[in-house]
């Protein structure tokens, strides 16, 4: 119960990796805070923490808005009292709008939709629950990084930008926050088994091809799982971690192990 009594948000938690953290907090003792844009999934989440005797809540919110990251903050507190943890896991990847991924090619809109969701939205939200995480007396941030934040892929330019900046923000964030006794972290996953990625590579000519280069990078060589990413988020949550700020900490099978991060 390392997440007893505190109340998380986490946002784009209605599938993925934002859903098994979402109830994985809910079985360490938290109360959660599902957000989502897509209501169906979202409330799918909080019925799942739910029957299996958690308590969580819905709420609708657009990372691009700063008028849903408001209310989305102020929402946890008005429902469970107070605001103990951000997990910024909302994201998005340019295959989501385009088959034209490569960086030459790449739609200028396209980048700057998944600029404004993975990079902005972190810190739109992480600015809107600041307040309510020192009214706390502290609490933690944990964002959402990638392998691809410290090496590259193809057809990735959008998407391994904006994850190189969150490592940097990552630290930002960690330096202003500390004398507010907020720790700020990031996490690493390599290939994980979500929707997402499977947009990805269904956005691939050789579906196969990719999947199976994908796994290969990994020296345990399968895909990962959101419930494994879920207990490391968690962990950088909780007060176990109460001595951990401003890292970002890979989960990619040893896949940058070997080859390398430059």
């Amino acid at each position: 119960m390392q997440l007893d009594g505190k109340v998380c948000v986490v946002t784009g938690s209605g599938q993925g990796i934002g859903r098994a953290t979402a109830i994985e907090m809910a079985r360490q003792g938290a109360r959660v805070v599902v957000s989502d844009v897509n209501d169906e999934n979202g409330n799918g989440t909080v019925e799942a923490i739910r029957a299996a005797g958690g308590e969580a809540a819905y709420a609708h919110a657009d990372v691009r808005s700063n008028d849903d990251v408001t209310a989305l903050m102020e929402a946890a507190v008005a429902t469970f009292g107070r605001l103990d943890v951000l997990h910024n896991n909302a994201g998005v990847h340019e295959s989501n709008f385009t088959t034209e991924t490569a960086s030459d090619r790449l739609p200028e809109e396209v980048w700057d939709t998944v600029y404004e969701i993975n990079l902005k939205g972190v810190w739109r939200c992480s600015r809107a629950a600041v307040p309510h995480l020192r009214a706390a007396g502290g609490g933690a941030i944990v964002n959402a990084g990638s392998t691809g934040s410290l090496t590259g892929y193809p057809g990735n330019a959008a998407y391994g930008a904006s994850k190189h900046a969150i490592v940097g923000l990552t630290k930002c964030m960690a330096v202003d926050l500390a004398p507010d006794a907020i720790r700020v972290n990031c996490y690493c996953p390599a290939s994980i088994d979500t929707p997402m990625f499977g947009k990805y590579v269904e956005a691939a000519e050789d579906k196969d091809a990719v999947l199976s280069a994908l796994t290969a990078t990994h020296l345990i060589r399968r895909l990962g799982r959101p419930e494994e990413v879920a207990k490391l988020v968690c962990f950088l949550a909780s007060d176990d971690a109460s001595f951990i700020t401003g890292g970002a900490y890979l989960i990619d099978g040893g896949s940058l192990a070997w080859r390398g991060s430059n």
